[in-house]
């Protein structure tokens, strides 16, 4: 029994501690504050549309962290939209947040199940007007008019059983739902 134990401590599926995962959940259900997190991003504007951004400290599980390196960010767009190609545009990066988040979201949800996973690819396109970011017509919306998403996922699972992934990987991915439904944003001059 004990041997047993000591084995579901470290059930590991994908790259994933189930055992600790669990025990997370068991803890937010106890003391709903620990779910709590703010996330947080810098950004410095250098020049033409260049501008740098930053992502270092969060607040998170009833703590600050500052345990990591400052992660940068170089944005820019490409010169048909006046830039220089110094960086990833601001559109692309938001494809890359929704790929990494509705895949690690996938992943969890699959080890949870005692799914192993050998492989996941995705392509992710989005379809944007610049008519309205250009103010050349009201019609068109500012930003992305349709994002198409395409998983590839490899493992010993019936395809109902993956789309069944995908699902769980949509419903739970917050990255997708702030994108997909709408979301409170505020915009101000900081006085500081």
């Amino acid at each position: 029994m004990a041997e047993e134990l000591a084995r579901k401590k470290n059930t590991i599926v994908n790259g994933i501690n189930v055992d600790q995962l669990f025990g997370t959940v068991e803890a937010i259900k106890d003391n709903p504050e620990i779910a709590r997190f703010r996330f947080r991003a810098r950004n410095k504007w250098v020049a033409g549309t260049y501008n740098r951004a930053s992502v270092r400290d969060f607040y998170g599980a009833l703590r600050e962290d500052i345990s990591r390196e400052p992660a940068v960010y170089d944005i820019d767009e490409p010169p048909v939209l006046l830039g220089s190609n110094l960086g990833t545009n601001p559109v692309e990066y938001l494809l890359v947040a929704l790929s990494g988040c509705l895949t690690t979201t996938l992943i969890a949800q699959a080890s949870v199940r005692g799914v192993e996973i050998r492989n996941v690819e995705s392509r992710f396109e989005g379809d944007l007007d610049l008519r309205g970011f250009l103010g050349i017509s009201e019609e068109v919306p500012v930003g992305y008019e349709r994002i198409s998403v395409l998983m590839r996922i490899d493992a010993d699972i019936s395809d109902a059983e993956k789309e069944e992934l995908i699902r769980a990987a949509k419903k739970y991915s917050p990255v997708y739902n702030s994108i997909a439904k709408p979301v409170a944003v505020s915009v101000d001059l900081d006085g500081a």
